[in-house]
């Protein structure tokens, strides 16, 4: 027996093993229950008496000796491996991964914001889901009168009416009854309307909504910081028309164009031949809004504006589908890398 332990010994010292292929025909051979190391252990019952101490202490040894020596073989061999194929080249140049893309949405929405707050607007939020007050009632719009039929809503309680927001004016209604002038701010965010889905329109859409609110604001305050605004956003040579339209919020009120950025203002298929593109409505902030509001009116004047977002970015962009700004298309949004 003690001549048996010593020749598997003698042949773990001989062994080669260089691959897996190796070291698993060693594990099978030696290790395994059918292996030689393991038939010492069934020959061991054969041993006399007084032999068993030392044999005992042979075959322990040699089984330890076996497995040290297949852990320290598995390591290496995992080593020399992984060397050829994980192996880090600090002279190589850096390869770079591709980060996602900001949406054009987020991009222009930055903007817009980046812009006013360089003139001393400041953010204010509000909630989506709102009451008919905030919507509707403090922003002149009575009951039953026509001017509630211009927006299509999406109402979710009735008595009383609760709605998902029309549009982010409903934040500055909340403003005006928080906060005494100089009212300074503007309020980006969802606003949803129950139309048909198109090119050119969506049941879910951006706004960003201004308010100024101070003593002596005149109508030629808010044409300055529009025109302000869409040189900043268009460029240097843009130039603005103001038309006359109705909003229940404001009087007097008016469309703004600014002229076409892709043809400057020659005449395109983008613009209609027109040389404009309607970006926003606007006007001064009507007395009964401030009434309603807890602002003296006879104190205090106001102008407002509110563009949306979308229609912004398809401008810059020169994105002719509206729909492409929801649909998630990596192709779309890749276009997108690295604008900041």
């Amino acid at each position: 027996m003690k001549e048996k332990i010593e020749g598997l010994k003698k042949q773990l010292n001989d062994l080669k093993i260089e691959s897996e292929e190796q070291l698993e025909s060693f594990r099978l051979k030696y290790l395994s229950k059918k292996g030689l190391i393991q038939s010492l252990f069934e020959d061991f019952k054969n041993v006399p008496k007084e032999d068993k101490p030392d044999v005992g202490q042979m075959v322990n040894v040699l089984k330890n000796q076996a497995y040290e020596m297949y852990n320290s073989l598995k390591s290496e061999i995992a080593r020399k491996e992984d060397k050829g194929t994980n192996d880090i080249d600090l002279t190589r140049p850096v390869e770079f991964s591709h980060f996602g893309a900001r949406h054009p949405i987020s991009l222009v929405r930055k903007e817009i914001i980046d812009i006013f707050n360089r003139i001393g607007f400041i953010i204010s939020e509000g909630p989506e889901v709102e009451d008919d007050f905030h919507v509707f009632t403090a922003l002149n719009f009575p009951e039953e009168h026509p001017a509630r039929d211009m927006q299509d809503t999406f109402f979710i309680e009735k008595d009383p009416d609760i709605a998902l927001r029309t549009h982010t004016s409903s934040v500055q209604a909340r403003v005006m009854e928080s906060q005494n002038p100089p009212i300074r701010t503007i309020s980006p965010g969802r606003v949803f309307r129950n139309e048909a889905i198109s090119a050119r329109a969506h049941c879910i859409f951006h706004q960003v909504e201004g308010l100024y609110v101070d003593k002596n604001v005149s109508f030629s305050d808010l044409k300055q910081t529009l025109l302000y605004f869409a040189k900043e956003m268009f460029g240097e040579e843009t130039k603005i028309r103001l038309r006359p339209s109705y909003f229940p919020f404001t009087e007097p009120s008016a469309e703004m164009d600014v002229s076409c950025n892709i043809c400057g203002g020659k005449g395109c298929n983008v613009c209609k031949y027109t040389g404009w593109l309607e970006i926003l409505g606007c006007g001064m902030v009507d007395p009964n809004v401030l009434k309603n509001c807890g602002i003296d009116s006879e104190k205090y004047t106001g102008f407002a504006f509110g563009m949306g977002v979308e229609r912004i970015a398809m401008l810059k962009y020169q994105v002719k589908d509206l729909r492409l700004f929801f649909e998630n298309d990596k192709r779309f949004l890749d276009q997108f890398r690295g604008a900041y």
